[in-house]
């Protein structure tokens, strides 16, 4: 498959704006580029974006509903009622359940706090009746729904009915109406003034908690060791990595990394991250899965047991069951996902279209999030990938970068049980009778809203660099960019008319990768580059043909000293 490269030249204005912060801040050009790039180009937002502080988060009572929320909480406090904390098993509503969990066990008994997560397969994502019903029967009457709540409308009406109020903490996309709930706490609402609109729903449980630590003049530093699980929630959920959100994360990160909660410490210990410097992607691969895998492969409850561990020793009997969990799904992850292919390969007309669909009532719910991912990546099509569950087919949809899947499945929302999600990612539930239907108008809108280049794997370049621009003053100034994530991605570069100086060479089990030594005309420098699964290249390179590249710029912590690699993404030929 060939790549399309954006990639946009600087303009006039942004070389005069890039010198003068390059004069004023002592930056490299490529990241005062960068910067404007991305929107900071004044003192006080490069202050903010290098400094992130505690301070500079907003204040909570902006949250419409806040004042209400916070003053039922006092009340159910003060009259010693019984409060249960709600979330979904995903990475964002188990963190947010521990994380306002751990917050209010300073204030009332363990008999008068509880948790919930709901099954993923007897009860599906968001409130459910059983949660409902385990509350009334268990003398609940406040619910603090996290993560989700937002479209609950029956649900909160049934829970009112049962004489249970409801404070919904949440961060999705509110419908139109409502749900009858005594608090909304969701910066996305109408009429919200709140400034920022990106938090994860461990993010909004924060909020909550700040809001009423500020209320009763609790010290914040009483909520500062809460941030690990904020950090978390944030890699994991792809939230933005801007504004309020970079504070709690990189405030986030400290914490994980200087004094983790026992729970964390214990993930961290049996995926290999201890003695070291653990980074957003590490939360992202290594983990955020394992907190998932307990919801993907038993009850996202555990996850919640293990993040509320009291000791190591349970911390890490509970990291090894969680441990297991993430093999057992990574095992039925590749099995259903080349189940998926086989599918796909045997006719070739599920692949034709615009979306690819594959549809199998064995296939565990858990895992077809991930495989709908994979199918995405290699056809760079939407996919959905469907199974039954309780008489119903569960769906998970991924899109592709402009595509925005939530909307598609919204316009066939008529024939739907229930949908939820995001532009990228969406989940569906539907009555079999509907499948058909649903498949042929879910097509018809691709055709009208999707055009064909849409269909081919884009990469954003940031910038050009000449090679006598790498180098360890680059590399220091990236560094304070940290942490990346969406809206402050990690840079890609691109460099034009590269050499092989003459050393590059084959390298892995099978020669399937070029360990390139590279040279351009701006330095006699070479540059050491990696390009993983690009063999074909290899000839022409060796043959001294010019060629392009896109790539980043990674620290090699390989050795005695650090070095400066790239890390190849595409490779252009010079014809």
């Amino acid at each position: 498959m060939t790549n399309k490269w954006n990639y946009q030249r600087p303009t006039q204005e942004q070389i005069l704006k890039q010198k003068e912060l390059s004069q004023k801040f002592g930056l490299s050009r490529a990241v005062c580029l960068l910067l404007i790039q991305r929107g900071i180009s004044n003192d006080e937002e490069i202050r903010q974006f290098f400094n992130p502080n505690l301070k500079d988060l907003h204040d909570p009572f902006q949250f419409p509903d806040m004042q209400k929320a916070v003053s039922r909480l006092e009340k159910a406090l003060g009259n010693k009622e019984k409060i249960l904390i709600y979330g979904d098993y995903d990475v964002d509503g188990t963190t947010a359940v521990a994380l306002v969990y751990k917050f209010l066990e300073q204030f009332c008994t363990k008999a008068r706090l509880d948790y919930y997560i709901p099954d993923r397969s007897d009860e599906g994502c968001g409130i459910s009746v059983q949660g409902i019903d385990y509350a009334y029967e268990t003398g609940v009457s406040l619910i603090i729904a996290l993560d989700c709540g937002i479209k609950a409308i029956e649900m909160i009406a049934y829970a009112n009915t049962l004489g249970i109020d409801v404070i919904v903490c949440d961060h999705h996309m509110p419908d139109e109406e409502l749900p009858p709930a005594l608090a909304i706490l969701d910066a996305k609402r109408e009429g919200s003034i709140y400034p920022y609109l990106h938090l994860s729903g461990c993010g909004v449980g924060f909020k909550f908690m700040q809001a009423f630590s500020q209320n009763n003049g609790i010290e914040f530093s009483n909520l500062r060791n809460l941030l690990d699980l904020c950090a978390v929630s944030i890699a994991s959920d792809i939230v933005p990595v801007t504004g309020e959100n970079r504070v709690l994360a990189v405030h986030g990160l400290k914490q994980l990394n200087q004094n983790p909660s026992k729970g964390l410490k214990g993930i961290i210990d049996v995926c290999g991250l201890s003695g070291k410097e653990i980074t957003m992607s590490d939360i992202i691969f290594k983990i955020g899965p394992r907190i998932n895998a307990s919801g993907r492969m038993m009850n996202g409850k555990e996850a919640v047991d293990l993040l509320l561990a009291r000791d190591f020793e349970s911390a890490k009997e509970k990291s090894e069951n969680i441990d297991q969990y993430n093999d057992d799904r990574r095992e039925l992850d590749k099995r259903t996902t080349d189940e998926a292919y086989a599918i796909l390969e045997k006719d070739s007309r599920l692949t034709e279209g615009k979306v690819v669909m594959v549809f199998n009532r064995e296939w565990h719910k858990g895992v077809i999030g991930i495989v709908a991912s994979r199918l995405t990546e290699k056809y760079y099509k939407p996919a959905i990938v469907l199974t039954e569950s309780n008489n119903l087919i569960s769906g998970s949809a991924r899109s592709v970068t402009g595509f925005d899947i939530y909307a598609a499945i919204e316009s066939t929302k008529d024939i739907l049980e229930s949908f939820g999600g995001h532009t990228f990612a969406v989940g569906i539930t539907m009555r079999e009778e509907n499948l058909e239907l649903f498949k042929k108008r879910l097509e018809a809108y691709a055709d009208q809203n999707m055009a064909e280049d849409q269909m081919t794997q884009t990469l954003d370049i940031d910038l050009s660099l000449k090679f006598n621009e790498i180098n360890s003053k680059l590399m220091s100034d990236m560094k304070r960019m940290l942490p990346f994530g969406p809206e402050n991605q990690k840079p890609v570069f691109c460099s034009f008319g590269v050499k092989d100086s003459g050393t590059s060479k084959l390298v892995g089990k099978e020669l399937g990768h070029i360990k390139l030594d590279l040279v351009d005309d701006s330095s006699e420098n070479v540059i050491q580059a990696i390009a993983f699964g690009m063999h074909r290249f290899y000839d022409d390179i060796k043959a001294m043909r010019p060629f392009d590249i896109c790539y980043t710029i990674e620290e090699n912590t390989y050795g005695n000293s650090p070095s400066i690699q790239l890390l190849i993404k595409d490779i252009r030929m010079n014809h």
